[in-house]
């Protein structure tokens, strides 16, 4: 794998998606390392049930050699980023010629050209994000990745764990938009449930809510159809549900 020239590292961005952000955080800790012929980023989530998948996680590499090193890590299960996210330390081989503890790892490492690497985890607020720089000679680069490369690390994961919280706030926000935009149609609904059945706004409501479930649909498109028909051809329905609660 040939050796590789990189640009001086740029402030990262404030709310980077998760993909970028990686790519941009693989290129730079490449950069901010010395001897390193490149690096790769992961990120794995809190609802991600293995880390064992490849499509648990979210992979950037500055090379396609070293994407297959992480893909080869996720699929054995060993490997200096599974070691590092089990104890939550730095990880790596000075020299892979005569490392023996991850063998699969080692051996697609030697084929690319790889001799040494390194990998640094991060977590904060349940997200987990790893750097791992890599040699094409023999050499400790776990102390050459700590410094500048570790830090950028920091404030990375800090960053992208900032942008995921914001994100879904955004979702919860939009959730409420849209559940107030549906109330007036929901409450006339229940108006004419209520005036079909001659029962009360509680229980108009949950009937809307049983048909809405019963029928797979959105409790807004149910109250839609019934404020479109003036409840007309839903007397029986929400009848016999009605009965059916009382028996």
């Amino acid at each position: 794998m040939p050796e590789r020239a990189y640009s001086r590292p740029q402030r990262q961005p404030e709310t980077p998606s998760l993909g970028r952000g990686l790519a941009e955080l693989a290129e730079q800790a490449a950069s901010c390392t010395p001897d390193s012929c490149g690096a790769t980023a992961t990120a794995l989530l809190p609802q991600d049930a293995s880390a064992g998948a490849d499509d648990d996680r979210t992979i950037a590499a500055t090379h396609p050699d070293l994407s297959a090193l992480v893909s080869v890590q996720m699929m054995s299960g060993e490997g200096p980023i599974l070691a590092a996210l089990d104890t939550g330390r730095p990880a790596g081989a000075d020299d892979l010629l005569h490392d023996l503890r991850w063998p699969r790892y080692r051996a697609r490492a030697l084929d690319a050209g790889v001799r040494s690497s390194a990998t640094l985890p991060f977590a904060c607020d349940g997200l987990t994000v790893t750097i791992s720089v890599y040699g094409l000679r023999p050499g400790p680069l776990e102390k050459a990745a700590q410094g500048a490369t570790e830090l950028l690390g920091d404030l990375t994961t800090e960053s992208l764990a900032r942008d995921r919280l914001y994100r879904a706030a955004l979702v919860q926000v939009d959730q409420l938009d849209a559940a107030l935009r549906s109330r007036p149609v929901v409450d006339q609904a229940c108006g004419i449930v209520m005036y079909v059945l001659g029962c009360d706004a509680d229980r108009a409501f949950d009937l809307l809510r049983r048909t809405s479930q019963r029928t797979n649909r959105k409790l807004v498109n149910v109250a839609e159809t019934v404020v479109r028909t003036r409840g007309r051809g839903l007397e029986r329905r929400l009848i016999t549900l009605d009965q059916d609660d009382a028996s």
